[in-house]
């Protein structure tokens, strides 16, 4: 580790401290997500997710920024992925129960999803939700993440490169389709983001966005650690 590792964690602790501290943060931070959810989860993601693929990128390659990565037009995808995820979060918790329940599962076992305590029914239908979102709305979401991502990477990591015309047709007919089914999709969906994504839907709901905005951190360092091998 050197200074600027010191640094940047230190940052981190700096900013995350107050809401685990103090009662005011904390109750601002509930109150911000309920009267702005989808600004609050554009901002968490936009934060998180561009964090944990600058620490990607410093355990591949030994630094947090470079040239041409673009960490600005990265922070405005997450945040637009942020406000999309936050949608899927709000279809998919509230359609899959009632899809159980038209299926046959009684009232009373959906209701034990909304229920503090743990219970078979609770991890049963979190784990619903989990496949159906990732099944349904990943893999597109997976997608057209890839495609910014290679646009930004093309177009030098500018803000002005990246609000430039997207081709879309181009860059879809260039991907490793290869590698994004066989790893991207057959392998960190079912292995990774299900399991994680039924732990996500078993937090309460002002938590779930920001524990999803983590695991996008974590993904980004386990995917950097298994580039270096």
């Amino acid at each position: 580790m050197n200074k600027k590792d010191f640094l940047f964690i230190g940052g981190c602790i700096l900013v995350l401290l107050p809401f685990f501290i103090s009662p005011q943060v904390y109750k601002f931070y509930l109150n911000f997500n309920a009267l702005h959810p989808f600004l609050s989860s554009a901002i968490k993601f936009a934060v998180l997710s561009t964090v944990g693929e600058c620490i990607g990128l410093r355990i591949r390659k030994g630094v947090y920024n470079e040239p041409g990565f673009g960490i600005l037009p990265r922070a405005i995808v997450w945040a637009f992925l942020g406000i999309a995820i936050k949608a899927a979060f709000i279809v998919f918790t509230e359609g899959v129960p009632s899809v159980m329940y038209k299926a046959g599962f009684g009232l009373k076992f959906i209701a034990l999803y909304y229920a503090p305590h743990l219970t078979f029914a609770k991890i049963l239908i979190a784990f619903c939700i989990s496949v159906s979102m990732n099944t349904i709305f990943a893999p597109v979401f997976m997608t057209f993440h890839k495609i910014t991502d290679i646009h930004i990477l093309q177009t030098g990591g500018t803000l002005r490169g990246f609000f430039s015309t997207i081709p879309f047709g181009k860059i879809i007919s260039n991907m490793d389709w290869r590698r994004q089914w066989d790893f991207v999709f057959k392998k960190t969906i079912p292995l990774f983001w299900i399991p994680a994504h039924t732990i996500t839907f078993l937090l309460p709901g002002d938590w779930q966005i920001l524990f999803a905005a983590f695991l996008g951190v974590a993904l980004g360092i386990l995917l950097a650690l298994a580039s270096r091998k």
